[in-house]
């Protein structure tokens, strides 16, 4: 069977990788948080900070 190039791919192939990453990566930063909660409290307050001061 032919291996399918990245252009032969479709939307739905595509958005189900994709969900699969951001499942993935949500995963793995919950868990950092609770290794390191004093650097995930430190990334809030950044992150807060960053939406503060952002300017629509």
């Amino acid at each position: 069977m032919a291996e399918r190039k990245p252009d032969d791919e479709t939307d739905a192939e595509r958005r189900r990788r994709r969900a699969q990453f951001l499942r993935e990566r949500a995963e793995a930063i919950e868990l950092r948080d609770r290794v390191k909660p004093r650097r995930a409290r430190a990334a809030r307050m950044r992150q807060q900070m960053r939406m503060r001061t952002f300017r629509w």
